[in-house]
């Protein structure tokens, strides 16, 4: 299946009802409404074929409403998940898709649920500039999602997303440490760039995480660490720019880059053979 179309994907559809019909029930009557599952399930499905996703999502919740235990509440939940999601409606969105994949984790259709609840996450994702709880919980869906269902359709996209996702993290972290930089808050701005040399290490961040930490460390009159961040981001990056200058920055003072292996910055990196 094209990934690009993945969200679009076509549930099982059945005997498609005329429409006329139920569109022209009114609230009161839905309410005391004893049609079977079955038919609460096809007229759902025949308003999502016609485009009608908001009528389709009213009767998908009725099945989930007067039908609860069927089978067809169970077919509903994840068309709930995906009406609500292609209209926007991300919260009732990640609402049916989590229900779906704790109450029918062995359905074919569970790894689904999870990607239309990270996508759900994943459309709300702010610029770095602000909170990134939802950029967490957009990651942590994808990372669940490929950690249960590894072979599925839409792990590989789940897969990119993570990058992506932990990539806005590790920017979060940086432009907060820059923050204390810039304001001589040295001991703030180092815990911001350690977080992301121990935690965000295969980002595009973690050159620029060794060279503030040799920065910083530098500015403290912590000369041992400096130079070892330094030394780290010479072994790893020779022809970065921001090894240049942190080379720089140490032969002002009259230093060389030098790895502690004593220091954290030289166990991080140790712990995942980056060395």
């Amino acid at each position: 299946m094209n990934r690009s179309r993945a969200l679009v994907r076509v549930l099982p559809l059945v005997a498609v009802l005329a429409l006329t019909a139920c569109a022209s029930k009114k609230p009161d009557d839905l309410a005391m409404d004893d049609t079977p599952a079955d038919q609460l399930y096809n007229e759902g499905l025949a308003f999502r074929a016609a485009g009608d996703l908001k009528q389709a999502t009213a009767k998908f919740e009725e099945v989930d409403r007067l039908h609860p235990y069927s089978e067809y509440a169970r077919k509903s939940l994840i068309n709930l998940a995906y009406t609500n999601y292609s209209r926007g409606k991300y919260a009732e969105a990640i609402t049916a898709a989590r229900r779906f994949a704790t109450l029918y984790p062995g359905s074919p259709d569970a790894a689904y649920a999870l990607y239309i609840m990270g996508n759900s996450y994943y459309r709300q994702m702010p610029d770095v500039t602000r909170d990134q709880q939802v950029t967490a919980k957009a990651l942590g869906a994808m990372r669940e999602l490929v950690r249960v269902y590894p072979d599925s359709e839409y792990a590989a996209d789940a897969r990119k997303k993570i990058r992506i996702t932990t990539d806005q993290l590790a920017g979060k972290e940086m432009e907060t440490g820059r923050y204390y930089l810039t304001r001589h808050n040295y001991v703030a701005a180092i815990n911001r760039f350690r977080y992301v040399v121990e935690n965000y290490q295969e980002t595009r961040h973690i050159e620029e995480a060794l060279a503030r930490l040799t920065e910083a460390y530098y500015a403290l009159g912590v000369i041992d660490e400096a130079k070892t961040a330094a030394a780290v981001l010479g072994h790893n990056y020779p022809e970065s720019q921001w090894y240049k200058d942190s080379y720089t920055l140490l032969k002002k003072g009259g230093y060389e880059p030098s790895a502690n292996p004593r220091s954290w910055i030289s166990k991080a990196f140790e712990s995942i053979k980056v060395l």
